[in-house]
């Protein structure tokens, strides 16, 4: 707002407020005086009219006196005088082109303004649309993708994922250590990752919360930066927002390992070629343990070379439950409607995935990437008087390679490989394989559309059809994905 025009709004009320209390005094006055007079006579009528104008004129003075300074002096605003009844504004430091009512402030407004400002500075709020149509030329009944992660349902308009992420991140840089982020997630890709009820007693408390974590960078060496809470798994890689993926479906090995853990973990940065990671966590897609016996991860991030990077992740755990959840109360009660009945002896069987892949950018146009995965477990670690303890095996990998053809159009494929033993993927022991080709078009900024096709194999039937209870070895669909994503968190979510 103009000076000139604020001190006109300014002022003038101030006037009009002074003129009716000095006539409001004067009239109670002359009521004490004399109890019968209802109103002020002529004489006093016609001396507030002057005193109206006087200081009507006093504001067209300092208006003109504001014209004739120039942007950026300084001004001075002060209309006191002798007379009692006028009044004051003191905008001492204000300057001519500024905005008066801002230097003229409540400072228990622009404290917390001040505050808000300063906490949140380096805090980003980012919102993603994950939308698709996909169509499965199996016609399966019941519109089904078998074996798929996301893109779950064929000729149908669906809501992948709406989600929310609000972030804080430590920074050493900004003189803050600690940092904290949470990643809410609605739509079909939480009810495929998130609260399993085979490793989940309460899956609905967690089922929206796709991530949640606090964050601390120690002051050990160059920084040992802590986490704990909710996390998506790093296991294998690829992630769960599609605008960061090559690919607008997920592999077979995204869909078998981890989705989240819940926990600590830890990473240090030994220099720009080499850093370490370490987790402690509840087991597998657990919010809640379902054991008393806690997995790790041992990994590391090798960068031999800039546009290279080599992650090695190696896992153990034991995701065999020791109790069963029941509906009514049993000896083990942890809350109404929560209940255990232990499991006596428990399985014991171990977990081991040995999980690789690189990243090889290698041009400013073409980027490729491939996988190798290697995963045992087993439900007992000694073999027992009519259990067996023989292992359920998983191993294959997949490759990858993208390609910018302009700033708004890209190419992608993937060819993945999967060998369920024992089907701890699939329930069926077999031979899997795809192959997909995906291309992008990037409509704006935080706009993408993606069109995919893709081949699933399989050495036994195993695919849906459109008759009841008959399996094909081979499905293809073709999918159009839209993806909005705005805020300003920069790079991969």
């Amino acid at each position: 707002m103009p000076t000139r025009g604020f001190l006109r709004i300014l002022l003038l009320p101030s006037v009009v407020v002074c003129a009716l209390v000095l006539l409001l005094a004067q009239a109670a006055g002359v009521a004490q005086v004399a109890p019968t007079q209802t109103a002020p006579n002529r004489d006093e009528v016609q001396e507030l009219r002057t005193l109206v104008l006087q200081l009507q004129q006093r504001v067209d003075k300092l208006e003109r006196q504001l014209a004739s300074n120039a942007p950026g002096d300084k001004i001075t605003v002060n209309m006191a005088s002798a007379d009692p009844r006028e009044t004051l504004v003191d905008t001492q430091g204000a300057t001519v082109g500024d905005n008066v009512g801002n230097n003229v402030g409540n400072p228990v407004r622009d404290n917390l303004r001040d505050t808000l400002r300063d906490t949140f500075r380096d805090t980003t709020v980012n919102v993603l649309l994950d939308a698709y149509y996909d169509y499965n030329f199996n016609s399966p009944i019941g519109r089904v993708n078998a074996l798929r992660a996301y893109d779950v349902l064929s000729n149908n308009f669906s809501l992948n994922q709406a989600s929310l992420v609000v972030e804080h991140a430590p920074d050493l840089d900004a003189g803050h250590r600690f940092g904290a982020r949470v990643d809410l997630q609605f739509g079909q890709a939480t009810d495929t990752t998130q609260g399993n009820p085979l490793n989940e007693p309460r899956p609905e408390i967690y089922r929206n919360i796709f991530q949640a974590y606090g964050s601390y960078i120690a002051p050990v060496g160059k920084g040992l930066s802590i986490d704990f809470g909710k996390w998506s798994s790093s296991l294998g890689i690829e992630g769960n927002y599609t605008k960061d993926q090559m690919n607008y479906s997920r592999s077979y090995w995204f869909d078998f390992l981890p989705f989240y853990h819940m926990g600590v973990r830890a990473n240090y940065k030994f220099n720009d070629q080499f850093a370490a990671n370490y987790w402690i966590v509840n087991g597998t897609n657990q919010a809640e343990a379902t054991n008393g016996f806690k997995d790790e991860m041992f990994g590391f991030v090798v960068t031999p070379a800039k546009p290279i990077t080599w992650t090695f992740n190696y896992y153990l755990g034991q995701e065999n439950p020791d109790r069963i959840a029941v509906s009514t109360p049993g000896p083990v009660t942890v809350q109404p409607g929560l209940a255990f009945v232990g499991i006596s002896p428990a399985p014991n069987g171990r977990t081991h995935i040995f999980d690789s892949y690189v990243n090889w950018n290698a041009s400013s146009k073409l980027a490729l990437a491939v996988e190798g995965d290697y995963v045992v477990q087993r439900m007992w670690r000694n073999s027992a008087p009519g259990e067996s303890s023989a292992p359920k095996r998983d191993d294959g990998g997949a490759a990858y390679v993208h390609y910018q053809l302009t700033p708004k159009f890209a190419l992608a494929g993937r060819a993945e490989y999967l060998m369920d033993h024992g089907g701890a993927f699939s329930n069926v022991n077999q031979a899997l394989k795809e192959g997909t080709a995906t291309f992008d078009y990037q409509l704006a900024d935080g706009l993408l559309m993606r069109y995919e096709w893709r081949r699933d194999f399989s050495n036994t039937p195993t695919f849906f059809t459109d008759a009841q209870g008959v399996l094909s070895k081979h499905q293809t669909t073709a999918t159009v994905g839209l993806v909005w994503w705005w805020g300003q968190k920069q790079g991969a979510w």
